[in-house]
């Protein structure tokens, strides 16, 4: 019923796992990012994917599921200081444009197609991030649902903060979703003021993202209208927030949960530490109805 194979396509080196049961796949490239590209269930996609952005290695990939590390978001300035010592990061970290290792894929009945990837600290990463560390994430489809399994490990000799997120890019013209969260309110960061949810969030016209502030449940749904398909997505208890952000006359909404809001290594006020020889585990899980 599952199968995982390695595809060339064009430029990167492509996984691709699938479950025939349930007509769904899963691909991943390692080499670009570790990024999903693609995911779909009952032969429809659904993350959006900019073919352009994902060749050009220059630029940051547009759709897919990109993964956010050691930081989400944006730095004032784009820097930061940490020990007295200033160090510059791009936006959402480094992770994202670097090459991961594949340690393992397997397949079983039980518990669908897996591949595990690894992304080692180097000298290229301790120029933006004085840390040793090594981040592991296995992606697992199973029937219609996508989980990420992810161990951040720390092989320093010193507490690592990081503050990690996920930014799926999910298929839609239609930028006036209806969210089913417990948060009451969000931070509409177009105009700075903080709103309420059940006045509904209508991106279309909104060049910056918006945050929900409040959620205490760590779920939230919404619908795909022309899909016809339902996302039900869940995510570990240090994702304190989700973002939600478009592009004009791009078809697609980013449903986004984050570990700490925009610039926290800047204000270190919600950082994560994970303690010397210690790791952080957690998941995210998006299942598709």
């Amino acid at each position: 019923m599952y199968q995982i194979k390695q595809l060339d396509d064009h430029k990167y080196s492509l996984y691709e796992l699938t479950n025939a049961r349930a007509d769904s796949w899963l691909k991943v490239a390692p080499e670009r990012g570790g990024i999903i590209t693609s995911f779909g269930v009952e032969d429809e996609e659904i993350f959006f994917l900019n073919k352009e952005t994902f060749y050009d290695s220059d630029v940051n990939v547009r759709g897919g599921n990109p993964i956010l590390f050691p930081i989400s978001g944006q730095l004032k300035n784009g820097k930061y200081e940490w020990d007295g010592i200033e160090y510059k990061m791009k936006n959402h970290g480094f992770a994202r444009n670097l090459s991961w290792e594949v340690v393992e894929t397997q397949t079983t009945e039980t518990d669908g197609a897996s591949i595990t990837l690894k992304l080692t600290s180097s000298k290229e990463t301790k120029q933006s991030y004085p840390f040793d560390f090594e981040v592991f994430f296995t992606y697992v489809l199973k029937n219609n649902t996508l989980n990420i399994h992810q161990e951040y490990v720390n092989k320093s000799d010193k507490e690592m903060p990081i503050y990690p997120g996920f930014h799926p890019y999910f298929k839609t013209a239609d930028k006036n979703l209806n969210y089913k969260t417990d948060a009451q309110t969000y931070l509409d960061y177009n105009d700075g003021k903080i709103k309420k949810v059940s006045d509904g969030i209508d991106l279309s016209d909104k060049k910056e993202s918006v945050v929900l502030l409040d959620g205490i449940k760590k779920e939230i749904a919404f619908e795909l209208p022309k899909l016809n398909k339902k996302i039900h997505m869940t995510y570990g208890e240090e994702f304190a927030y989700v973002y939600l952000w478009t592009e004009e006359g791009q078809d697609f909404v980013c449903v986004e949960p984050w570990v700490a809001k925009t610039d926290e290594l800047n204000r270190k006020e919600e950082l994560i530490f994970v303690h010397p020889g210690e790791s952080l585990k957690t998941v995210l899980t998006i299942a598709v109805k």
